[in-house]
């Protein structure tokens, strides 16, 4: 066999690989996970809450995916990672997440981003983004001409003692009602925007629904774009560190 034979059978057998890969996508939110894979049309909705953990999240997809085939997971986390790894435990979930061995209870290979930033991914279409997931909390992330940067903004302060969150998540919306929240998104959105000399922002989450008007040079975002960032994660070549 020649060197060029065993390079083109060797180039087979990869794409063939490739091929066959089948993504499962987990987004971890505050009040439900949604799960969707390759070849399958709805996504399953799994209710998650306080107690919440990272061994009860696996079993609950689990269960809830028995009957599909995938070869591989990506999990959007709320919550910063580093190197495909938790830094700190969820805000609105219960514990042990951070030391959770997610491809041991799955049996595949995992990777773990931020949720903000899966869904960010999904939703780029070119240049600068920031990515704004109004939500049970905040999320944000970037992407500056095809890198994608996640944030962690949410828990700076705003103004008057309080962050981000605490405006522009559900305890904002509960607290403030409904048109003084969508005043602090548009004002928290332009801050940023400008701060962050964005071309464009995208606006998305379970709450950007509930908006009259977008920011200036704002867009509106569709949670499934959380499930395609999740599918283009694994056809990146190299991903950020967090």
């Amino acid at each position: 066999m020649t060197a060029k034979t065993k390079m083109t059978k060797k180039t087979a057998t990869a794409a063939a690989a490739r091929k066959k890969a089948v993504t499962l996508v987990v987004d971890v939110g505050g009040t439900h996970i949604k799960v969707l894979a390759e070849g399958q049309t709805e996504p399953v909705k799994i209710a998650s809450g306080k107690t919440m953990t990272g061994a009860k999240m696996a079993a609950a997809v689990k269960a809830a995916t028995a009957g599909w085939t995938y070869t591989r997971i990506s999990i959007g986390y709320p919550g910063p990672v580093v190197d495909g790894r938790p830094l700190l435990e969820p805000f609105n979930l219960g514990p042990g997440w951070v030391r959770f061995d997610f491809e041991k209870a799955f049996g595949r290979p995992v990777k773990l981003i931020n949720d903000a930033a899966m869904q960010a991914l999904g939703s780029y279409e070119g240049g600068r983004m920031l990515f704004l997931g109004l939500g049970t909390g905040l999320g944000t992330a970037m992407i500056v001409n095809g890198e994608l940067v996640p944030l962690e903004l949410a828990h700076l302060p705003f103004k008057k003692g309080l962050t981000f969150e605490d405006f522009v998540g559900q305890r904002g919306l509960d607290k403030f009602g409904k048109k003084k929240w969508r005043k602090y998104v548009q004002e928290v959105a332009d801050q940023l925007e400008h701060a962050l000399e964005t071309d464009y922002v995208v606006i998305g989450g379970g709450n950007a629904r509930l908006l009259d008007k977008l920011p200036d040079r704002a867009r509106l975002g569709d949670n499934a774009n959380a499930f395609r960032g999740g599918f283009r994660l694994w056809e990146q070549k190299r991903t950020a560190r967090r």
